[in-house]
């Protein structure tokens, strides 16, 4: 009897499954299905990395007379850039509730075109209002995003591999930056298109990815973990069978045969009471990483990606249609960076490359901050050095999606992905703007290099805080690194390790 021959969920009269699903996936080797997860849920990633990246390079051109729109640049990378973060903060949380209750497709869709209809009436701006309320809108379809797409990632790859997917999946925001700092050289061309036309269209072609990606999406499945859990247990069965079929096929040879069991009692939802009770009671340490983690990585990002085009403008010149250049080239070292040191969080470990990469990205940044004050960079030369500090920096971002993700229970996972990510990028998302706007417009020296050390000296802490209390989850199954709180009491195979007192 082959694997996909193997029953995978048994349904109990106490109203209780017993499930070799979580085994059953883990053990899969990597194969053209999974390729469609990544590509059906990671490309939103570079959706959001086109947003962000466009506004930043169009804000000096809607602050420009005849651009349609009577804002000033600091308002477009302050209170816009906020209110977009707050916006994905109110979605994580809000999207991440119905995440865990009603499953990862469901949402996965819904904020996607939340995002999409957002978008398109930002493009269709006619006044400062408009403009900052569907950048809030937009914010809050692609916060939902994170909730509902870092949970169904890590609930769908093996163990094996889903350090090194979750970080490139992550760092892939970078490849939409690159294609909204180079879209938006053109964009801002007013030999192509009028000053009031180009950053609309730039919205628009956004709009054009995102319809693609959901039709893509359309054929990403459920999460078994998610349904073997909520009632749905031959629905997970029957999935990860075909699932199988199709892997021994392509492959040629049988699969190996799972090597654990669980048993569930099964619910419809988790309340908010448990969830906190869990998350702050049962794992504080693990708490006071996920916070620490987004906290340093939002500050050090808002430090500066929200005021590279100002900085280079008004230290060096650079001209606003010009500014796209030297963004895509720092973007290239944030995608290069996951997709490089990825593989090391699978085989040297979470704890040794989540503490180095957030040390060495802070300890980096410092020293740009030195030398700029110093006066001895340029244009280029900043922009190397900014290069370098987020290769690092990227790995360590992405590897705060990824912890929070795989370090909670599964009933708990999309709400605590959502509210580390609101909390820490409140923190940092909302806050960093207003600040760092207001410091690198000023056009002094020393503004932004406090910019720049309070970035650096956050990113240190968080590093030192996961130096003491990363988890070792590399190649562990989800249900080993933290127990679901719907395993029966009286199951007489725990899943491993995670049995043991929380932290």
């Amino acid at each position: 009897m082959t694997a996909s021959d193997t029953p995978a969920s048994v349904p109990a009269a106490t109203g209780t499954v017993t499930t070799a699903v979580p085994a059953r996936l883990d053990r899969l080797p990597w194969s053209r299905w999974h390729w469609m997860i990544v590509i059906g849920l990671g490309t939103v990633w570079i959706l959001d990395g086109l947003e962000v990246t466009t506004v930043g390079n169009i804000a000096s051109r809607l602050s420009e007379e005849g651009s349609g729109l009577a804002v000033s640049s600091a308002q477009v990378t302050g209170l816009a850039a906020a209110l977009y973060v707050a916006g994905a903060c109110a979605g994580a949380l809000f999207f991440g509730w119905l995440t865990d209750r009603f499953g990862r497709k469901k949402l996965f869709m819904v904020t996607l075109v939340v995002y999409l209809a957002a978008t398109a009436l930002t493009a269709l701006s006619f006044s400062p209002w408009w403009f900052f309320t569907f950048r809030f809108l937009t914010g809050f379809g692609i916060g939902g995003e994170y909730a509902a797409i870092n949970s169904a990632i890590d609930e769908l790859i093996p163990s094996k591999y889903r350090g090194r997917v979750d970080l490139i999946i992550n760092g892939s925001y970078w490849l939409g930056a690159i294609g909204g700092a180079l879209l938006s050289v053109v964009m801002l061309n007013t030999s192509i298109f009028p000053k009031d036309l180009g950053w609309r269209l730039t919205f628009a072609l956004g709009v054009v990815l995102g319809l693609v990606i959901l039709l893509v999406r359309r054929h990403v499945p459920e999460s078994p973990r998610w349904q073997f859990i909520h009632g749905r247990g031959e629905e997970a069965d029957e999935l990860v069978s075909s699932v199988e079929r199709e892997i021994e096929e392509e492959k040629g040879e049988p699969l190996p045969q799972p090597d654990r069991e669980i048993t569930i009692e099964q619910r419809k939802s988790i309340g908010f009471g448990l969830i906190a009770k869990t998350v702050f009671g049962r794992y504080p340490k693990r708490a006071t990483l996920g916070l620490s983690l987004f906290i340093g990585q939002a500050f050090l990002y808002n430090a500066i990606t929200f005021g590279f085009g100002a900085i280079l403008t008004k230290f060096y010149d650079v001209p606003s249609d010009r500014t796209g250049y030297y963004f895509a080239v720092i973007a290239a070292g944030n995608f290069i960076g996951p997709l490089l040191l990825g593989k090391l969080f699978d085989t040297v470990g979470r704890r040794i490359m989540i503490s180095s990469t957030y040390l060495l990205s802070g300890i980096l940044l410092f020293g740009t901050a030195w030398l700029f004050d110093r006066g001895s960079l340029s244009a280029t030369t900043l922009t190397a050095c900014w290069c370098v500090v987020l290769f690092f920096a990227s790995a360590g971002a992405s590897s705060a999606y990824l912890t929070v993700s795989e370090i909670f229970p599964m009933e708990t996972r999309a709400m605590a992905i959502a509210f580390f990510y609101a909390l820490g990028t409140a923190a940092g998302g909302i806050s960093g703007p207003l600040v760092f706007a207001d410091l690198t417009e000023s056009g002094v020296v020393g503004d932004t290099v406090l910019a720049f050390q309070i970035g650096a000296g956050l990113m240190c802490a968080a590093g030192l805080v996961a130096a003491v209390f990363a988890v070792n989850a590399e190649r562990r199954s989800l249900e080993d690194i933290a127990t679901p709180l719907s395993v029966a009491k009286s199951s007489g195979k725990p899943p491993g390790p995670a049995s043991a007192p929380a932290t």
